[in-house]
C-alpha cells in the first residue's frame, strides 16, 4: 500500500508514535500516537496489496477474530487517509 507521507515510526518508553520527517513536518505540527497494533499495521504497509493481506499476516500473530480485527484494520486505514497518510 502506498504511504503518502514521509512518517517515521518509533518506540518511545513502550509507547509507539509516527514522527513526520521532511516536508511531512510542516503540513503536520506533531507526532501521531498509535497503538501497539497500529504500529504493526504501519509496518505491514509498504508490503501489503490490501486490507485483506494485512488482515491475514495479523491474524497469524494476534489472537482475534477475523471479524473484528477487519474492523480495526478498515477503521485504522480510513484515519489514515482522512489525514491524507494513504
Amino acid at each position: 500500500m502506498q504511504i503518502k507521507k514521509q512518517l517515521v515510526l518509533r518506540e518511545i518508553a513502550g509507547d509507539y508514535a509516527l514522527i513526520p520527517i521532511g516536508d511531512t513536518i510542516i503540513e503536520n505540527n506533531g507526532l501521531f500516537s498509535l497503538t501497539e497494533t497500529a504500529a504493526r499495521i504501519w509496518e505491514l504497509l509498504p508490503q501489503a496489496a490490501g486490507p485483506e493481506e494485512l488482515v491475514d499476516t495479523l491474524l497469524e500473530e494476534y489472537e482475534v477474530d477475523r471479524p473484528t480485527l477487519e474492523a480495526d484494520v478498515t477503521a485504522f486505514l480510513a484515519q489514515l487517509g482522512e489525514l491524507g497518510i494513504l
